[in-house]
């Protein structure tokens, strides 16, 4: 099964999506910053990365920034997941470099469709 890297400061909102994602069979690490999002990708490469936006040490907008300059790691899926959903922060999370964008509270089917339409075109 795939492996997701779930970026989340906010422990409530890690624990909930993390085990809503392991019931599903999803192979999940996570990451309280973008800076522990930048290393753990390296020591663990993800099919796929959901990235918190709003976080301590390195955002979430720059992390994914870093992470799309990188050849190694460029053709990493990112979803943003943020609270933020004001006029032009889809445009904002897409700038970026994420490759789709999801506001909070998650809704998680809506989630998992994003998801599957990135990881069943990384499996073809």
């Amino acid at each position: 099964m795939a492996r997701i890297l779930v970026v989340e400061d906010n422990k409530l909102n890690r624990d909930m999506l993390t085990r809503r994602l392991e019931r599903r069979g999803y192979e999940v690490t996570v990451a309280e910053d973008g800076q522990a999002a930048i290393e753990a990708v390296g020591v663990d490469r993800p099919d796929l990365i959901l990235m918190d936006m709003s976080l301590p040490v390195l955002d979430g907008w720059e992390a994914t920034r870093r992470l799309k300059a990188a050849s190694e790691t460029a053709d990493i899926p990112i979803i943003a997941l943020t609270a933020h959903a004001m006029a032009g922060d889809r445009a904002k999370a897409l700038e970026a470099g994420c490759d789709d964008y999801d506001s909070k509270p998650v809704e998680f089917e809506r989630l998992l469709e994003k998801m599957a339409r990135f990881l069943d075109r990384a499996a073809d």
